[in-house]
């Protein structure tokens, strides 16, 4: 490999991307856009659920089972209910997501230490959204049931008969934000797919424009047109690596725990293999518009749906779970989620490392092969 033909053709495709303010507004704009609308718009967090509530007993015992679930953060009372037809009717209208029920003799029950039953139903048109609400309900009612032991056993003048207590601690994620998890899979998501498009025009682009041709007369090997075309692409990448960091860091204040040289290290094995991925896919389709739609399809739907940065893995068919191997981003989120919030180490995301690498040399050699067999 000669560096001089290497760097004409680097410095070729620089003063392309640089004349052209589309390729510039693609590579640096998009990535941050995209970080904006999904950082703040894209959450798992159920807060605030509209609750509609129908009290037939109106005590002050069921006031203050309401008044527990107006004091947690995860309810909102949204609507007074008197029928199953105002519940239904508040549903319908999305304007409540779920209904607490408690029925006439709910005091009465308390008052002769008889087992306490309220009904909460729920909205079924979002499961996540209901099976979450469902367990932030249980744990509010269960909490209510303690303090009820609690008063029940002072009013019998005797003390409370020891129960185990279970403390639940939360590592690495204390808060429970879901923008934590999200937005370094997001980075890995965005590589992905900003990446590999915009290296999926620049052969094609060549065999369209009719440049080709004059390239493959001159001495420059077909790894020195590859890896030349690739160098201000990966200039750009690691960019907006390092603002979506930035971003990440300052903006939503995702914590940072492990090293962000290793990071950043890791960050430029995996971009290598996703602009590898674009060039072989250029190389293949010799149209810039195939080669677009063939990028945006085995980039950013693997990506998307079989790296586990939305859907869980373990809840994928077993089928599935053996094809998201294969998904470079799965490897890259791990890594993203083990160094941002677990703060690990090289020693512990070395296999991750090794994948991504194994994978960016394959995919960058298959690049080679293909695109010698093209000008030969």
């Amino acid at each position: 490999m000669n560096p001089r033909r290497l760097w004409a053709v680097a410095r070729k495709e620089f003063i392309h991307v640089a004349r052209d303010p589309r390729s510039l507004i693609l590579s640096l704009a998009i990535p941050v856009l995209l970080l904006v609308i999904f950082g703040y718009a894209l959450t798992l967090d159920v807060d605030d659920v509209p609750l509609a509530v129908w009290d037939q007993s109106r005590t002050p015992a069921s006031r203050g089972l309401i008044a527990d679930f107006e004091g947690s953060r995860y309810f909102r009372i949204a609507e007074a209910a008197s029928s199953y037809r105002d519940i239904e009717s508040a549903l319908d209208r999305r304007k409540a997501l779920a209904a607490l029920v408690i029925p006439p003799d709910f005091s009465a029950d308390l008052g002769s230490g008889r087992r306490l039953r309220v009904q909460f139903i729920l909205d079924g048109t979002d499961p996540s959204t209901a099976a979450i609400a469902l367990a932030y309900a249980q744990a509010v009612a269960a909490g209510f049931g303690e303090e009820v032991a609690v008063e029940r056993a002072a009013a019998a003048m005797a003390r409370p008969a020891p129960a185990s207590e279970a403390r639940a601690r939360v590592w690495f994620n204390e808060a429970l934000e879901s923008r934590n998890s999200i937005l370094p899979g997001l980075i890995a998501v965005i590589m992905m797919v900003i990446a590999a498009l915009l290296t999926s025009l620049t052969v094609a682009r060549e065999w369209e424009q009719g440049t080709m041709e004059t390239l493959v007369s001159t001495p420059v090997r077909g790894m020195e047109v590859i890896i030349g075309k690739l160098a201000p692409y990966f200039a750009i990448g690691m960019a907006d690596v390092l603002v979506a960091m930035l971003m990440g860091e300052f903006v939503f204040g995702v914590p940072l725990r492990g090293n962000g040289a290793l990071l950043y290290l890791l960050s430029g094995v995996f971009l290598v293999g996703a602009l590898s991925m674009g060039a072989f896919i250029s190389i293949l389709a010799k149209s810039q518009l195939l080669a677009n739609q063939l990028a945006m399809i085995l980039t950013f739907l693997p990506a998307f749906l079989l790296s586990g940065f939305v859907f869980p893995i373990e809840n994928m068919p077993k089928v599935l779970q053996a094809v998201s191997f294969l998904v470079p981003s799965r490897h890259f989120i791990r890594v993203l989620h083990g160094i941002y919030l677990k703060g690990l180490g090289f020693h512990e995301v070395a296999v991750e490392m090794i994948l991504l690498s194994v994978f960016a040399a394959a995919v960058l050699a298959a690049s080679f092969a293909v695109f010698r067999k093209r000008i030969g």
